[in-house]
């Protein structure tokens, strides 16, 4: 199966709604979380909202600014994918 690599993919939204969640889930604002990675709040913002895409080594910045291991965030980003794909609904086939 071919993934899409768009920043737009549901998997990339997975990803977005997860890492988000854990800066609030730590008591963070964008604003704190930026300070924690010498970044501006509009950097943070525009990662969360997927208008600039993050690579792996950013990703583990974030999970080090946020308090978290980039491990247990991979773990829990696949366990997110997985549940999301499994409630994926398909449309119906036409005859």
């Amino acid at each position: 199966m071919v993934q899409s690599k768009s920043i737009y993919s549901r998997d990339y939204g997975v990803f977005l709604d997860l890492l988000r969640a854990e800066r609030l889930a730590a008591g963070l604002t964008q604003i704190d979380l930026a300070k924690k990675l010498k970044e501006t709040q509009t950097y943070v913002s525009k990662c969360e909202r997927g208008e600039r895409r993050l690579d792996t080594i950013e990703t583990r910045r974030f999970c080090i600014a946020i308090g978290t291991g980039y491990p247990e965030f991979a773990a829990k980003l696949d366990a997110a994918i997985q549940q999301s794909s499994s409630t994926k609904k398909i449309p119906p086939r036409r005859p």
